[in-house]
């Protein structure tokens, strides 16, 4: 079963007035996609983008964020762990060489989930393997996608 995804892109040039003998090429641009609200994208401040717009890091980070987030709550379902509360505060490193180029090395997940049954806090961390093996976006990744997970009873 395949599905197919679409994005528009639009971008239009703009010379910056602090030097008219060099051209710069602003990184801000929108991202459409049929049905849902324009994303305004820029690079990161790093790489002379605008620092209040989101940029494909953020974007590959939380995308691998999200996914993995329902990707763990599927398999939840499927093993009656009542999840109350999901969190997560990633990291994901990027190095850049010396020409330029540049690859994300790794991302560190590190999800921290409520659930209401103290039986099943070994089970619930031992889930994210298994939800990490069914995310999608993990799956098209050349790099590792680790998982820091902690659990704990939720109380009133």
């Amino acid at each position: 079963m395949k599905h197919l995804f679409k994005a528009e892109a639009k971008w239009t040039s703009e010379q910056n007035q602090e030097d008219s003998t060099k051209r710069f090429y602003s990184k801000s641009h929108q991202i459409k996609i049929e049905g849902k609200p324009v994303l305004d994208i820029s690079a990161a401040k790093a790489f002379k983008g605008d620092p209040e717009l989101y940029n494909p890091e953020d974007l590959l980070l939380s995308s691998l964020v999200s996914c993995h987030m329902m990707s763990y709550l599927y398999v939840c379902s499927q093993n009656a762990i009542e999840v109350l509360e999901y969190s997560d505060n990633a990291e994901a490193t990027l190095e850049v060489s010396a020409d330029g180029s540049g690859r994300f090395t790794e991302v560190r997940l590190k999800p921290k989930i409520k659930i209401s049954n103290p039986d099943k806090i070994a089970l619930a961390i031992e889930l994210h393997t298994k939800a990490n093996q069914l995310c999608f976006i993990a799956n098209s990744c050349s790099f590792p996608v680790l998982h820091e997970a902690s659990c704990e009873i939720f109380t009133i």
